[in-house]
């Protein structure tokens, strides 16, 4: 070998290949971290991909949570709902997640869900039971966004995790956080109401969780519109069997006239709304997570518009 082959430089890497070489490694790694939970489990992987060239890597994008709340005149609940969704978003990093109202506030459900213009979304009610906004009025919206591949997710309630933050709400009003005397104790569940005998069952449902996480203290459900007993009549109804120690937990995602009212007609302690609660933000999650699995409550549920039976 001559001294001038001998001194001839190995071919190196060019300085550009490198760093592209970095550059999809590091956005490989955040893909597929992008897929693990806070608490380390790793999240159903949901694609969206668009016209990828063969071999090319496929970027994957969770569906957007769109909360769809009903709306209010207080203005107390805009802020309330709000900061509910920043604690889904602290829980999910990353997460498209976006808010619609049924009603009074901006942003309308319809102008929300054209906002994402085509893609895939899980609409999550912010509604506590099966009623006409869960049947009729999410679906009819979901519809019409025609450019969207929208699903549905059950209503926040029952659920555990709902019963939680009703506990939550009523330690902080002042209900004994340890085991206490309870005779002469009871709770009105004060809901908002329907006619739909669906809705009134998932009340009846979570008042009777609520009982069973109390220690068995009787839990009444009471309704400020549509249907009875309404809350002072629920109390006095307590009071005739002995209960004269009856405080109110409020079954209202967000402040308003109804959460109000109910308050006011408490004769004892009288909690807040569930509003942005911990247990709340975890239940949205839960219920976008269910949606996308499939693993559904026995509620309806519904795809672009059309109602399906969940087991």
């Amino acid at each position: 070998m001559t001294e001038s082959a001998s001194a001839q430089p190995r071919e190196s890497l060019p300085l550009d290949s490198t760093a592209q070489l970095l550059t999809r490694i590091t956005a490989q790694l955040g893909a597929q971290l992008s897929h693990v939970s806070l608490n380390g489990t790793r999240r159903p992987m949901h694609h969206r991909t668009g016209g990828s060239a063969p071999g090319s890597a496929t970027i994957t994008r969770a569906p957007a949570l769109v909360a769809v709340a009903h709306g209010s005149r207080d203005p107390q609940a805009l802020r309330t709902v709000m900061k509910l969704l920043d604690r889904v978003r602290e829980l999910r990093p990353g997460l498209d997640v976006r808010l619609g109202h049924i009603e009074l506030n901006e942003p309308l459900l319809p102008a929300a869900l054209s906002a994402l213009g085509a893609g895939d979304a899980v609409l999550v009610p912010l509604l506590l039971g099966r009623g006409h906004h869960v049947k009729r009025d999410i679906p009819a919206a979901a519809a019409a966004a025609s450019a969207l591949r929208a699903t549905i997710a059950a209503p926040l309630g029952p659920h555990p995790l709902l019963v939680e933050a009703l506990y939550g709400r009523l330690v902080e009003a002042g209900w004994p956080a340890e085991a206490a005397d309870s005779r002469g104790c009871a709770v009105v569940l004060a809901a908002a109401g329907s006619r739909d005998p669906d809705s009134a069952a998932d009340t009846r449902r979570t008042a009777r969780m609520l009982s069973e996480r109390l220690g068995g203290v009787p839990v009444v459900p009471a309704y400020a519109s549509a249907t009875t007993p309404t809350v002072p009549v629920a109390v006095r109804a307590l009071a005739a069997r002995g209960r004269h120690r009856v405080a109110v937990a409020s079954y209202f995602t967000a402040p308003g006239r109804f959460a109000t009212a109910a308050a006011a007609a408490a004769p004892g302690p009288a909690a807040a709304p569930l509003g942005a609660h911990p247990a709340m933000a975890r239940l949205l999650l839960c219920r976008y997570d269910q949606a996308l699995t499939g693993a559904l409550p026995a509620h309806e549920v519904a795809t672009n518009g059309h109602l399906l039976a969940s087991a």
